[in-house]
C-alpha cells in the first residue's frame, strides 16, 4: 500500500456514509415518498369527514393534488365497499372564531353575566 493515511480515511468516510439512515438524513424518494402517503392520508380523512375534494384541495394547499385525490378515491371506494357512514366533523373552524365572538357578552347591555 503506497497511501494508508488515504485508505484509512476512505474506509472512515464509507462507514459514516453507511449510518446515513441511523441519523436521520432522508434522501429525495424517501421524502417524495412521505409526502405521498401525507396527501393520501390527507384525502382519505377528508373522505372519511365527509368533504368534498374540491374543500379538502382548498384546506391543504401544500400537500400534493394528485396524493390527495387518490386517498380520497382509495377512501370513498373502502366506505363504498364496507357500507360505512362518513363522521362529519362538528365545527368548522371558520364557526369556531365567529362562535367565539358572538358568545361573549356585550358591554352595557344590563344582562348579568353567568361564569
Amino acid at each position: 500500500m503506497r497511501h494508508p493515511a488515504l485508505t484509512l480515511c476512505l474506509c472512515a468516510a464509507a462507514s459514516l456514509l453507511a449510518g446515513c439512515d441511523v441519523l436521520g438524513i432522508e434522501t429525495a424518494p424517501q421524502i417524495a415518498a412521505r409526502k405521498e402517503a401525507e396527501g393520501m392520508a390527507i384525502g382519505s380523512a377528508c373522505r372519511h369527514a365527509i368533504r368534498s375534494i374540491e374543500d379538502c384541495f382548498s384546506s391543504n394547499p401544500k400537500a400534493g393534488k394528485a396524493a390527495v385525490f387518490a386517498g380520497w378515491k382509495d377512501m370513498d371506494q373502502y366506505m363504498r365497499d364496507n357500507q360505512i357512514v362518513g363522521m362529519p366533523s362538528e365545527i368548522k373552524p371558520e364557526e369556531a372564531e365567529t362562535s367565539d365572538e358572538t358568545a361573549a357578552p356585550e358591554a352595557g347591555s344590563g344582562k348579568p353575566h353567568k361564569s
